[in-house]
C-alpha cells in the first residue's frame, strides 16, 4: 500500500511539473518581448475586416501607360520632373501599353480607342500666347508641321490623321490588346521661341502629351480615358546627343554628396499622368473603324477675320468672348461646374467638387482652396474663378485701303457719320490689340488680321508730313495714342517679292 501511495505522489508531481512548464511557455509567448499590436492587427480576422472597407478610387492604376524610348537627363534634381532631350526631325518611339487589371474599364475590351499626341509649351506664359507663337512659326516655316507621325515605323496604329489647322497634333486609333508603338518626329526646336537678346539664347521646354478617348453613345471618340505627358527640349540634329553627354560629364565631376541631390538618368521616359488638354477632341463620326474619319468643324464666327487677341490654350479664336466662355457663373449647375473644371484643367478635382454648383465654388475663399487643393492648384483655381480679362497695353484701329479708292489722308469722319470711300462703301476698321509695344508686334498682328504672309512684310512705315515715309520703330509704337485710327496700303518691293506696309 505504501508503494502504491509513493507511485501516486510521483505521478502527481510529474503532472504538476508538466502543467507548470506549459504555463511558463504561455507567459513567454505573451511577454513584452514577443508581443506587438501590429502582430495582432495582422491576424486573419482583422484582415477580413480591412478588406471589407471601400477602396479609394485614387489608388487605382491608370488604364494606360506611355513610354518614350529616349533617355532622361542626369542633370535633374530629385523631386523635379524628368527632362528628355530630342533631336529635331528624328523618329522616337512612344509605346502605348495597356495597364488595366482584370475588370478595369471593361467597356473598351475588344474595341479601339483614339489617342491624340501633341507637342505643346511647358511654360505657362507661352501657353497663353500659343496661338500667336504657332502662327508666327507657321509663317516662318511655310508647309512644315511641328509634329509628325513616322507611319512606316509605327506599329498597330490605324486611321492616322493630321489636321492642317493643328500643326502640333496627330491622332490615330489603336487596339489596347495589341502591341502598339507610335513613332513621332518633332520639327520645331526650343530656341525658335526664345527672344534673341544680348547674343545668347536659352531654349524653352516643350511637353509631349498623349490624350486617349473611348467612343460615346454616338460612336464618337470624345469620352476621356487617360492623359499623360513629359517635359522635353528639342535641339538641332545631333544636338540632343551632345547635350546629354555634356550633362553626364558635369555630373561625373560632382562630389558623391552633390550627386545624391540629382536623379539618375533612365534609358526611357515614362509619361506621367496629367489633366487632359482643354481642346475639344476631333471626332471619328462612324462606328466602323475602317471608315474615313472626319474632323469636327469648329463653330464659324460671324466675322471672317480671326480674333487677333486669342492666345490661351482655352481660347482658340472661335469668335466667342473669352469672359463668357471661361468665367464660371454663379448660376452654373453642378454639371456645368464639372465641365468648367475639365475645360480649365482641374480634372483631378471633379470628383471632389462633384456636388458643387457655380455659386458653391465661387463662395470658397483663397485660403479654403489652398487647404483643399494644395498651394499650387489652390492658387491657380482661385485665380481662374476670379479671372478678369486683361486689358491690352495699346489698342489701334486699322483699315486696309483698297486700290483705286479715294484715301481719307488721315481725315476722321464727324461724330455720328460713317467714312466712305469713293465708291460709297463705308470704311471698316479692325481693332488691333497689342500686348507688346514693339514694331514687330504691329506687323505680326496686321499679318494675322488681314491674312498677309508675315514673312513677306519687309518694313512698316508711317506716312508723315509732305508724304514722307517714316520707319515705324519700337519708340514710335510706344508713343502711339491709345485708340488711334490708321488707313494702310501695301507696296510691293521690286526684285524681292516682299511688301512694305504704309500707315496713313
Amino acid at each position: 500500500m505504501a508503494w502504491v501511495l509513493k507511485m501516486d505522489e510521483v505521478i502527481e508531481s510529474g503532472l504538476v511539473h508538466d502543467f507548470d512548464a506549459s504555463l511558463s511557455g504561455i507567459g513567454q509567448e505573451l511577454g513584452a518581448g514577443a508581443y506587438s499590436m501590429s502582430d495582432v492587427l495582422a491576424l486573419p480576422i482583422f484582415k477580413q475586416e480591412d478588406s471589407s472597407l471601400p477602396l479609394d478610387d485614387e489608388t487605382k492604376n491608370p488604364p494606360f501607360q506611355y513610354v518614350m524610348c529616349a533617355a532622361t537627363s542626369p542633370a535633374v534634381k530629385l523631386h523635379d520632373e524628368t527632362l528628355t532631350y530630342l533631336n529635331q526631325g528624328q523618329s522616337y518611339e512612344i509605346r502605348m501599353l495597356d495597364n488595366r487589371k482584370v475588370g478595369d474599364v471593361p467597356e473598351i475590351t475588344g474595341k479601339l480607342v483614339k489617342s491624340i499626341i501633341r507637342v505643346v509649351f511647358h511654360d505657362r506664359r507661352l501657353q497663353y500666347t500659343e496661338h500667336q507663337q504657332l502662327e508666327g512659326w507657321k509663317w516662318n516655316r511655310p508647309g512644315d508641321r511641328l509634329l509628325d507621325l513616322d507611319i512606316p515605323m509605327s506599329v498597330g496604329i490605324i486611321d492616322t490623321r493630321t489636321n492642317p489647322s493643328q500643326l502640333n497634333a496627330v491622332e490615330f486609333l489603336w487596339d489596347p490588346a495589341k502591341r502598339t508603338s507610335a513613332f513621332i518626329q518633332v520639327h520645331c526646336i526650343s530656341t525658335e521661341f526664345t527672344p534673341r537678346k544680348h547674343g545668347g539664347e536659352k531654349g524653352v521646354p516643350f511637353r509631349i502629351q498623349v490624350d486617349t478617348f473611348k467612343q460615346n453613345e454616338n460612336g464618337e471618340y470624345t469620352d476621356h480615358l487617360h492623359s499623360a505627358s513629359c517635359q522635353i527640349k528639342v535641339f538641332k540634329p545631333k544636338g540632343a546627343d551632345r547635350k546629354q553627354k555634356t550633362d553626364r560629364e558635369k555630373m561625373e565631376k560632382r562630389t558623391a554628396h552633390e550627386k545624391e541631390k540629382y536623379q539618375p538618368s533612365y534609358d526611357t521616359t515614362i509619361l506621367t499622368e496629367c489633366s487632359p488638354w482643354p481642346d475639344t477632341p476631333t471626332a471619328y463620326v462612324n462606328n466602323s473603324p475602317s471608315a474615313a474619319p472626319t474632323f469636327a468643324s469648329p463653330p464659324q464666327s460671324t466675322c471672317s477675320v480671326p480674333d487677333s487677341n486669342s492666345s490661351s490654350p482655352n481660347h482658340q479664336g472661335d469668335g466667342v468672348s473669352q469672359t463668357s466662355s471661361e468665367q464660371l457663373q454663379p448660376s452654373a449647375t453642378t454639371q456645368e461646374t464639372q465641365q468648367w473644371l475639365l475645360k480649365n484643367r482641374f480634372s483631378s478635382y471633379t470628383r471632389l467638387f462633384s456636388n458643387f454648383s457655380g455659386a458653391d465654388l465661387l463662395k470658397l475663399t483663397k485660403e479654403d482652396l489652398v487647404q483643399i487643393c494644395g498651394a499650387a492648384d489652390g492658387i491657380r483655381l482661385y485665380n481662374s474663378l476670379k479671372s478678369r480679362s486683361v486689358r491690352p497695353r495699346l489698342t489701334i484701329y486699322v483699315c486696309q485701303e483698297q486700290p483705286g479708292s479715294a484715301a481719307l489722308q488721315g481725315q476722321q469722319p464727324a461724330a455720328g457719320q460713317g467714312a466712305e470711300n469713293g465708291s460709297g462703301t463705308p470704311y471698316v476698321y479692325h481693332a488691333i490689340y497689342l500686348e507688346e509695344m514693339v514694331a514687330s508686334e504691329v506687323a505680326r498682328k496686321l499679318a494675322l488680321v488681314f491674312n498677309i504672309p508675315f514673312h513677306q512684310i519687309n518694313q512698316v512705315y508711317r506716312q508723315g508730313p509732305t508724304g514722307i515715309h517714316i520707319l515705324v520703330s519700337d519708340q514710335m509704337v510706344q508713343n502711339f495714342q491709345d485708340e488711334s485710327c490708321f488707313l494702310f496700303s501695301t507696296v510691293k518691293v521690286e526684285n524681292s517679292g516682299g511688301i512694305h506696309i504704309i500707315l496713313k
